[in-house]
């Protein structure tokens, strides 16, 4: 009997992707759901606007709390399916975000915050009653007390500034490896020029647009389409090579083929045929084996 591939893909609610997944055994969650904009979200077809093609998903809600509840049942959901070190991320913007990590302290107990992510996307902004709202936010909470966390990952820093490397990085090791050493407190730390510097919390060289131009071979045309540079990112910091990633709002796929990029197994779902359609189309064109369950077929 063949063996099935590690990486499945299902056409269910994000809150049973767990009927596929074992409990505890992802070590990185990325949720993006909805972010409670109030519309409707189409597709790109080829190189036409998204309002002409087809329904994606619908972004409308009763009210703030039918939203939250519905959020909260799913960000629980996806807990459970978190090992001890795992980590889940939850990508909203300022719409709700205040108030859902509200809802991720009930589900985790807020001591399991680990911090938060501004992304900017780089697509400008519009206002007319006060700063114009450019970010979106991603919350970090932790299942356990040690996370995984690869702050050294190559995908976490960026090259240090010309200038600072001709004035601080004035020391070589016995390897050539140019280096600067600080005291603080008493204790020395030893950074390396060619590791980079850690990029913080604020992530500005990802920029949208390379997923949502039709001029870019990474776009698929799929609304809200987050850059592949952004999820890969992710996958590196919270997640090691073998490790499972969950995406329970799959959309276009991208989570799961920087997963599979990165060597990472990974369990994807969405109830919209267009997502998995797309998701589909895009993890059979970059050759990754996995098994797909469609919704006639789960549980």
């Amino acid at each position: 009997m063949r063996r099935r591939p590690d990486n499945v893909l299902v056409q269910r609610d994000a809150r049973d992707l767990g009927v596929h997944v074992p409990g505890a055994s992802a070590d990185l969650a990325y949720l993006d759901p909805p972010f409670k904009v109030e519309r409707t979200f189409g597709a790109r077809i080829a190189r036409g606007a998204r309002a002409r093609g087809p329904i994606a998903y619908d972004d409308t809600w009763p009210s703030l709390e039918a939203y939250l509840a519905w959020l909260e049942e799913r960000v629980a959901a996806a807990r459970e399916l978190l090992s001890p070190r795992g980590t889940l991320w939850l990508h909203l913007d300022a719409r709700a975000v205040h108030e859902a990590k509200g809802v991720c302290d009930r589900v985790f107990g807020r001591s399991a915050f680990r911090g938060e992510v501004i992304w900017v996307p780089g697509n400008g902004s519009k206002s007319r009653s006060g700063p114009g709202i450019s970010h979106q936010t991603l919350l970090l909470y932790a299942r356990g007390k040690e996370p995984v966390w690869n702050g050294r990952d190559p995908a976490m820093r960026a090259p240090y500034a010309a200038t600072s490397q001709s004035m601080h990085f004035t020391r070589s090791d016995e390897e050539g490896r140019r280096y600067r050493d600080r005291v603080v407190n008493g204790k020395t730390y030893r950074y390396y020029a060619d590791e980079g510097r850690a990029i913080g919390s604020v992530w500005s060289d990802c920029p949208a647009m390379a997923a949502n131009t039709p001029l870019r071979a990474e776009t698929t045309g799929y609304p809200t389409q987050k850059p592949l540079k952004l999820l890969d990112r992710i996958v590196r910091a919270t997640s090691d090579p073998g490790s499972l990633v969950i995406d329970p709002f799959a959309g276009s796929g991208t989570t799961l083929v920087a997963a599979a990029a990165a060597g990472r197994r990974f369990a994807g779902a969405d109830v919209g045929a267009l997502a998995i359609a797309t998701t589909r189309a895009r993890l059979d064109e970059a050759g990754v084996r996995y098994r797909f369950v469609p919704c006639s077929e789960a549980p």
